[in-house]
């Protein structure tokens, strides 16, 4: 693997392919490469989110969440390989019961946004759902493991959960659509 990262620039995909992680070349604009990228570009939000200021055990689960999601790249990389298991499925479930269970019940529709770390877990929230939805796309025409299409929509209501969290921990709240206001017309 290191000698492989030490040249970064191999213009192997000038033609527009790129490798597998099992040696095998595929387009670029594949429903592979398309769910690696979204899942890529999920982490890296993640990153962003986690340069802010957060309590120390969100931030211990937020870069666990960062290490799965390249388990998760690294399955999609390798085609029939198997590396997200149900464990990572089922630590997903237990953080959105914890951080679930101190907020109120919702009543109305919330609206993205409140303060900087809640805005940037929206946005975290529907980078996933564009992974989950290429993942689904992929997996009506390749076998995709089941944990990964587990794991990706378990992680979007956890940052659903997480952003309403955020807004709380700095004594804001969430947001609330308007269902009644008055529109232009």
């Amino acid at each position: 693997m290191g000698n492989r990262l030490s040249k970064i620039a191999t213009r192997t995909g000038d033609k527009g392919t790129t490798g597998l992680g099992d040696g095998s070349r595929t387009d670029k604009d594949s429903l592979r490469i398309q769910a690696i990228g979204d899942v890529d570009e999920l982490n890296s939000q993640l990153g962003l989110l986690l340069c802010e200021q957060l309590a120390a055990e969100l931030r211990e689960a937020l870069l666990s969440i960062q290490h799965d999601l390249f388990d998760l790249g690294g399955e999609l990389c390798i085609p029939g390989y198997a590396l997200v298991s149900a464990a990572q499925v089922a630590r997903l479930d237990d953080l959105l019961e914890k951080y679930n269970a101190g907020l109120p019940p919702l009543k109305d529709f919330i609206l993205p946004g409140g303060n900087r770390p809640a805005a940037l877990a929206h946005v975290c929230r529907t980078v996933c759902r564009r992974a989950e939805r290429s993942i689904v796309s992929l997996g009506k025409s390749e076998t995709v493991n089941e944990a990964v299409r587990q794991y990706v929509n378990r992680l979007s209501d956890l940052l659903f959960v997480l952003s309403r969290v955020l807004n709380r921990a700095d004594g804001g709240s969430d947001v609330l659509w308007q269902k009644d206001r008055l529109r232009d017309t």
